[in-house]
């Protein structure tokens, strides 16, 4: 090709490029202008429906609360929403839980915590159009504050707590949006067991619900469970301090196991290594030891047992007790009982509210419980289990099917869902254990059971220096590494003993609910680490 066709073919090139980059100035220009057009006309109407609403000061989105202002304004919780307060004008902070649009009225289902209530908006003198198709748009679980009026209602409103009243909303504002897409639907999280399948309607399985905990934890079910569990905590503390206890605060971090097992979590402590306690067994029976005579702790406890059951947890909450006696460790027995009687009736007195709450989702039996509290002996529960065709040895440990077998055994026998079992073998006890006196095979301890399942285990303690010396080497401990706890009983020790008991297991029980992940915050377990 010569000189002069390559130059020709070149300037034709550059020619094409040049009408196609003007044809996409074109098209973009075109775009450009159109786009400009719509949002003018879009801007217009909006201005013109700004002028047409009378409403547009009465909802909206507000900033983002920084405390900017102190508002002299009272909020009244859902929960407090009766028939007392009808036709009063009040303002709410709540969720929404469910809305839906009906015509020209717009219906909320307001919650906060365990608690529900309707809202209704309306078109009319206090509401604009513009107003009831904005309630309409907000997504599930925004935070807003209303102002209504509390109005009676004449049929009762079966799907919300508060069943005799309902919100008639004049303003509405919203603290903080949601985003549209959930990762669970909260409807679907609190329908009862069995219902979802029956009807084709979604349910929630485990592990979404943990993954997704703070979500989970806003449900009905969910708010009443923690407020029945902190109970628990509040009436344990309570009963015990008018006893006469003293509550105490002990180190997680130990230089030894604690039950002397290996299924101990080891971490690193500067240039050695330490482990988190499994109980705070040692230290509770050091304060008994320097005359604080009745103590308790309230605190985590961990154990490295690659247990993936119902009811193991690697991080739970113990409930621990420790206690001095004049001549027999069935006062402490007696103390422990009486401190679960009252616990299981301050519950069933002070929160009926959120027992029928859990009980609308997960039905089960009213808790049953006797006083004084039933006392059995390990050799008894054999027997009884015996009898109902378990073949098992004297000194053999319950299994977990077992256990629950002797509580429905008990439960038929003496109607109770609570009960102590005595005198364990000694072979499956830790080594600060007191021997039974009468019979070297078995042992001063116990334990306690709710629902057929164990909620505590406890024992007398050894409290003579040398016993105790024994009693760890044959369980093959490190004496180097307890002396501290050793040598705390050489210069005079009480007789004493005491229990711990698992937080999570005490309310699951108690509720009648099928898994301890179900009363753990954010429970942790061989395969969950987060959140």
């Amino acid at each position: 090709m010569t000189k002069e066709n390559v130059q020709g073919a070149g300037e034709e090139e550059q020619q094409a490029q040049s009408k196609k980059a003007l044809k996409k100035q074109q098209k973009e220009a075109e775009k450009a202008a159109k786009k400009a057009e719509k949002q003018a006309k879009l801007a217009a109407e909006q201005q013109e429906t700004d002028e047409d609403d009378f409403a547009k000061d009465r909802y909206g989105i507000c900033p983002m609360v920084q405390s900017q202002q102190k508002l002299d304004r009272a909020l009244v919780r859902v929960q407090d929403l009766t028939p007392e307060k009808a036709e009063q004008q009040i303002w709410v902070r709540a969720r929404i839980h469910t809305s839906r649009a009906k015509g020209k009225q717009c219906f909320l289902v307001l919650r906060h915590q365990q608690f529900t209530v309707q809202a209704l908006l309306a078109v009319g003198d206090r509401a604009s159009k513009q107003m009831v198709k904005f309630a309409a748009n907000l997504t599930k679980e925004s935070i807003i504050d209303v102002e209504a009026v509390v109005k009676k209602v004449e049929q009762k409103i079966e799907s919300c707590s508060q069943q005799d009243v309902e919100l008639h909303v004049e303003r509405i504002f919203v603290i903080s949006q949601s985003e549209p897409r959930l990762p669970l639907q909260l409807e679907d999280a609190v329908r009862p067991e069995g219902e979802g399948d029956e009807e084709g309607r979604a349910t929630v399985n485990q592990d979404t619900r943990l993954d997704n905990r703070v979500i989970d934890l806003r449900t009905t079910t969910s708010q009443a469970i923690f407020r029945l569990q902190s109970g628990v905590c509040q009436l344990f503390r309570d009963t015990l301090i008018n006893k006469g206890f003293v509550e105490i605060q002990t180190p997680k971090i130990i230089s030894a196991a604690s039950e002397g097992g290996a299924n101990v979590f080891t971490v690193s402590y500067f240039k050695t290594s330490a482990y988190l306690a499994q109980s705070p067994q040692l230290y509770k029976q050091m304060c008994i030891c320097a005359d604080f005579d009745k103590v308790f702790c309230v605190g985590p406890v961990f154990r490295a047992e690659d247990s993936n059951t119902h009811r193991h947890l690697t991080e739970f909450v113990g409930l621990d007790i420790e206690m001095a006696f004049n001549y027999h460790y069935h006062e402490v027995i007696d103390s422990i009982t009486d401190t679960m009687v009252q616990i299981f009736k301050g519950l069933r007195d002070r929160f009926q509210t959120e027992i029928q709450t859990v009980n609308k989702q997960y039905p089960s039996e009213p808790f049953k419980f006797l006083e004084p509290t039933l006392r059995l002996e390990y050799k008894e529960g054999v027997a009884m289990l015996r009898a109902a065709g378990v073949e098992m040895g004297d000194e053999e440990d319950l299994s977990t099917p077992n256990e629950k077998l002797l509580g429905r055994l008990v439960k038929e026998k003496y109607d109770t869902d609570f009960y102590v079992l005595d005198k364990y073998p000694l072979a499956v006890r830790p080594f600060y254990t007191m021997p039974d006196p009468n019979n070297p095979k078995y042992s001063n301890s116990y334990d306690m059971f709710m629902r057929g399942e164990e909620i505590l285990s406890g024992a007398q303690r050894v409290h003579d220096a040398q016993l105790l010396t024994e009693r760890a080497m044959h369980h093959g401990i490190d004496l180097e590494k307890i002396k501290a706890y050793i040598d705390s009983f050489r210069y005079g020790a009480p007789p004493h003993a005491g229990g711990g008991i698992g937080l999570e297991r005490v309310t699951m029980l108690y509720l009648g609910l099928h898994n301890v992940r179900q009363t753990s915050m954010f429970p942790r377990d061989p395969k969950r680490l987060t959140p």
